[in-house]
C-alpha cells in the first residue's frame, strides 16, 4: 500500500493535493493537519465521496489503521491515495516534540496551564476540586500521594491541581506522579512523556508486562488488565511510602455508574469518592475529580491547547474514544445522559444527588457487611419496638446495619 511519513506531508504544496482526515468531526476541529478537510470514515460505508481525481489523496486516521481501509476504497475508485503513517498520533508526537525542545516556549506554556486553572477555570474546577477534597475528607496532613497518570486528559489535570494545591493548600502532604508502562506503543509513550514535560509534572515511572499478559485473554481482557493495572498500582506506590493513589475518575463517571447499575444490574450503587484497599494494608484510593464535569475538563483542554492521548491500550486502539465504532455500556450511558442534558439542566446534578440523600424509609431492600434488610422486618411493630432503647439492644435490624450506637435510639419519625 501506498504510504507517507507525518513528516513529508508539511512539505506537499496543499493546493497539488488533498489531505483527507477521517476522524470525527469532533477531534478534527480540535486540531488537524493544516489545510485537511473532514470526511468521517462512517461515510464510506456507503460509498466513496466525491474529490478531486486530478489530486493525490493522503488520508488521516487515529492510528494509521483504519484509514488503510479508505486508501484501498478510495483506489479502487480511480484515486491515487496514500496512507499517513501512524496517523494523528503520529502528528501529535511531532507536533510536541518540537514544541518542548524550545525551554522559554515551554516555560511559559506551562504557567499559563496553571493561571487558566486558579483564573479562568476557577468555578468550574478549581473550587469543585477543593471541596471534593475538603468534604470527602480526601487529602489528610501528612499523606504521600500517589498521582496515578495514564496519559489522558483527565489524569494530567488531576495532576496539575495537586500541584497547586501543594503549593497554596494549608495541609501538608506529599505527591509521587506515578505513571506504569505496561506496554505503550513507541508513539503514545513518548507523547505522554512530552505532555508531562509542557505540564511542569516530575514522572516517577515503572514498567510492567500486563499488555502482554492480557493479549491472550479473549473474555473480559479489559475487565482484567484494569484490575491487574491498579493492583501493581497499588504495589508500587505502597513500596514508594505512598498510603494512598489516586485516580481520575470525574462525575460523569460516577453518574453514568450509577444508571449502569440501575438499567444493567438492577442495584442502586455508586462509584466512591474513597475506598480502602481490601488486598494492601494500610492503602486508600481517592478520587479528587469526583465533582468535576467531563466538559468542563475538556474545555480546559481545549483553551490550553493540549492535546492528550484518549486510549493508550494497544489492543483497543481502535475503541470508541479513538474514533471507532461505540457500543459499551457506558456508552450509551453518555448518550442516554446526553439526551437528559437536552431535556433539563438538572438531571445530571439530580443523578449525583441521589446517592446522596438517600431515604431509608422508602426503600425496599438493602444491604450491607453481609447483613441484608427488607422493610417487611419491622413494618408491622416499628414505631413501639423503635421508638426507644436505653441500652441499644433492641435496636431493630435496619439499625443494627447501620451499626447503630446511640443509647437513646429516637425514631426518625
Amino acid at each position: 500500500m501506498k504510504s507517507i511519513a507525518v513528516t513529508e506531508i508539511e512539505n506537499l504544496d496543499p493546493r497539488e493535493v488533498t489531505i483527507l482526515d477521517v476522524r470525527n468531526q469532533e477531534d478534527y476541529k480540535r486540531n488537524s493537519v493544516p489545510h485537511a478537510v473532514n470526511i468521517p470514515v462512517e461515510t464510506f460505508q456507503t460509498g466513496v465521496p466525491e474529490l478531486d481525481k486530478t489530486k493525490p489523496v493522503y488520508v488521516l486516521c487515529y492510528t494509521g489503521e483504519k484509514s488503510e481501509a479508505v486508501v484501498e476504497q478510495l483506489r479502487e475508485a480511480g484515486y491515487d491515495a496514500a496512507n499517513i503513517i501512524g496517523g494523528y498520533r503520529a502528528l501529535l508526537r511531532m507536533q510536541l516534540s518540537r514544541m518542548v525542545q524550545e525551554e522559554s516556549v515551554l516555560e511559559e506554556k506551562t504557567k499559563e496551564i496553571e493561571r487558566s486553572l486558579i483564573k479562568k477555570f476557577r468555578k468550574p474546577i478549581w473550587r469543585k476540586f477543593t471541596k471534593a477534597v475538603q468534604e470527602y475528607q480526601l487529602v489528610q496532613e501528612g499523606d504521600k500521594i500517589a498521582v496515578c497518570i495514564s496519559g489522558g486528559k483527565d489524569s494530567m489535570l488531576m495532576a496539575k491541581l495537586f500541584q497547586e494545591l501543594q503549593r497554596h493548600g494549608k495541609i501538608p502532604f506529599e505527591l509521587v506522579f506515578l505513571v506504569m508502562n505496561p506496554g505503550y506503543n513507541p508513539d503514545n509513550w513518548k507523547i505522554i512523556q512530552d505532555n508531562a514535560r509542557l505540564l511542569g509534572i516530575p514522572l516517577t515511572v515503572f514498567e510492567s508486562d500486563i499488555f502482554n499478559i492480557v493479549a491472550g485473554i479473549d473474555k473480559n481482557p479489559c475487565y482484567l488488565c484494569a484490575r491487574m493495572r491498579r493492583g501493581y498500582l497499588y504495589s508500587h506506590a505502597k513500596n514508594l511510602g505512598c498510603n494512598k493513589i489516586a485516580l481520575g475518575h470525574h462525575f460523569d463517571d460516577v453518574i453514568e455508574t450509577i444508571l449502569m447499575g440501575m438499567l444493567y444490574s438492577g442495584k442502586v450503587e455508586t462509584m466512591m469518592p474513597k475506598l480502602h484497599s481490601s488486598n494492601f494494608e494500610g492503602m486508600e484510593l481517592i478520587r479528587p475529580l469526583y465533582m468535576i464535569k467531563e466538559a468542563d475538563i475538556k474545555a480546559w483542554r481545549d483553551y490550553n491547547g493540549l492535546h492528550f492521548i484518549q486510549c493508550a491500550c494497544r489492543f483497543t486502539e481502535n475503541c470508541a474514544s479513538c474514533g471507532g465504532g461505540r457500543g459499551s455500556k457506558r456508552d450509551e450511558m453518555k448518550e442516554l445522559i446526553a439526551k437528559f442534558r437536552e431535556t433539563s439542566d438538572v438531571i445530571e446534578a439530580n443523578i449525583f444527588k441521589s446517592v446522596h440523600n438517600v431515604n431509608l424509609r422508602t426503600i425496599i431492600g438493602y444491604h450491607k457487611d453481609g447483613a441484608e434488610y427488607n422493610f417487611l422486618d419491622d413494618y408491622d411493630d416499628y414505631r413501639s419496638k423503635n421508638r426507644k432503647s436505653p441500652d441499644g439492644k433492641n435496636c431493630s435490624k435496619e439499625r443494627q446495619i447501620l451499626n447503630c450506637n446511640n443509647p437513646e435510639c429516637e425514631s426518625p419519625d
